[in-house]
């Protein structure tokens, strides 16, 4: 690792205290490629402390009034205000185990979190080991804003050690994941003795279906932040756009236009559009999907392998890629069929309103969908008959935060902000409109 600067040492924190580990891990900064912290490597025995420090905050803890309650956590949400002010300046169920990912690690992380200790829940936190930063910043504020000791515990480590110590701990009767259809599998096998209740928020394969009497000036800008906002590492990003075949060409010139103006560049360059992903065998999955895609003739307009990545020295190493866009491609492809979680969007043309909806539908997952026309009647029509838990209209990412979030099909069960079990395990679709 270049230069002198010591390395974060990264601790548990479990019964309001901070606790090393017996072995650590490496994380890496993704914009240089070299070690950043050290992350505790935990198994069953952090695990095990947990629970028992979760189990006795309980009783306490669920016995607080709703009032009571939330001026603890509005002591939190200002202390995160706070931070994240001074950071940019600078530069009631019994226990619940919340599993969050990499990709938005404060955000979903205190998603999970908040609900559930409002409710007078205890809670086990796993994190992501490639990004625990964050969340070990987090525990920081959590005695300072008057979160008892047991009430949240955060254990780090990987999924197959740390991960699986929770979810199949019988003292834990609910587990909410976020993350990957094969590890919502195994957490499903590993919980299935114990009769757990699950929440499973996965991946999407999201399409934006455009039609002729879209308005094009809103609908491009708007359609190429939600191919590569956050370098295409959301469940809620567009990665297959279906375009009616008389604006076609118009769109696709106009899209690869938009999408090359889009900037990739380091984290301290405030006109970046993107940074690097996540890891390097990320980075080195999702190009495998551009070379399939060209391996079965497709055509790749931009990105990848066409245009040019230009970064300071010390940041060649890190795990950057441009926005690509891909056309002329199957629908039967992996690139149109799998989740990619990457700057990767797929641009194809159709004819009518029933073909575009069977095309947009076969696929496995069901997470999301946006739709742009001018025409009302259509985007009820088309909303209605897309397998999709959230469909957007001339617009995306407009959230309502009160309505229930998740998907259908292999984009999994449970909902987040749901208010009772049936909106729980129920297919709901909500459909935000913008006129």
């Amino acid at each position: 690792m270049s230069g002198t600067r010591e390395l974060l040492m990264l601790e548990n924190f479990i019964d309001g205290k901070f606790l090393p580990c017996h072995s650590y891990i490496d994380s890496y900064d993704p914009s240089t490629g070299e070690v950043y912290c050290k992350v505790p490597n935990s198994g069953k025995e952090e695990i095990e402390a947990a629970v028992e420090a979760a189990r006795e905050a309980f009783p306490s803890w669920s016995s607080c009034s709703p009032h009571e309650r939330s001026q603890v956590l509005n002591r939190l949400a200002d202390l995160l205000e706070q931070s994240l002010e001074d950071l940019a300046q600078a530069e009631s169920k019994d226990q619940a185990g919340l599993i969050s990912p990499w990709n938005l690690p404060l955000y979903l992380l205190t998603w999970k979190i908040a609900p559930a200790i409002a409710a007078g829940n205890t809670v086990i936190a796993k994190p992501s080991e490639l990004t625990s930063v964050t969340a070990w910043m987090l525990c920081k504020l959590l005695n300072k804003a008057g979160v008892p000791p047991g009430v949240v515990n955060i254990v780090f480590g990987t999924g197959p050690k740390v991960g699986e110590a929770l979810v199949s701990h019988p003292e834990v009767p609910l587990i909410s994941f976020t993350g990957s259809q094969p590890t919502a599998e195994r957490i499903t096998q590993l919980s299935a003795p114990f009769c757990k209740k699950l929440s499973l928020e996965l991946g999407g394969k999201n399409p934006a279906i455009i039609f002729e009497d879209a308005n094009l000036d809103e609908c491009i800008p708007a359609t190429v932040r939600s191919s590569f906002t956050n370098q295409g590492e959301i469940c809620l990003c567009t990665s297959r756009i279906f375009v009616q075949k008389s604006i076609y060409n118009e769109f696709l010139k106009r899209f690869v236009e938009a999408t090359r103006k889009w900037k990739v560049s380091i984290p301290s360059d405030p006109s970046a559009s993107m940074g690097a992903l996540i890891s390097k065998a990320h980075l080195e999955k999702v190009r495998s999907y551009i070379k399939k895609a060209c391996a079965e003739g497709a055509k790749i307009l931009c990105g990848e392998g066409v245009d040019r990545l230009s970064l300071p020295p010390r940041n060649q190493a890190g795990y950057f890629m441009l926005p690509t866009v891909i056309t002329d491609i199957k629908d039967e492809s992996c690139c149109m069929q799998e989740e990619i979680f990457g700057p990767v969007t797929c641009v194809v043309p159709f004819d009518s309103e029933e073909e575009v909806i069977r095309r947009a539908n076969n696929v496995k997952y069901g997470l999301a969908a946006t739709v742009w026309s001018g025409n009302v009647g259509r985007i009820h029509r088309v909303a209605q008959k897309l397998q999709s838990g959230l469909v957007w209209t001339n617009c995306w990412l407009i959230r309502e935060l009160n309505l229930p979030f998740g998907g259908m099909k292999y984009s999994g069960i449970g909902r987040e902000g749901a208010k009772d079990s049936h909106d729980f395990f129920t297919e709901i679709k909500t459909i935000t409109v913008k006129y």
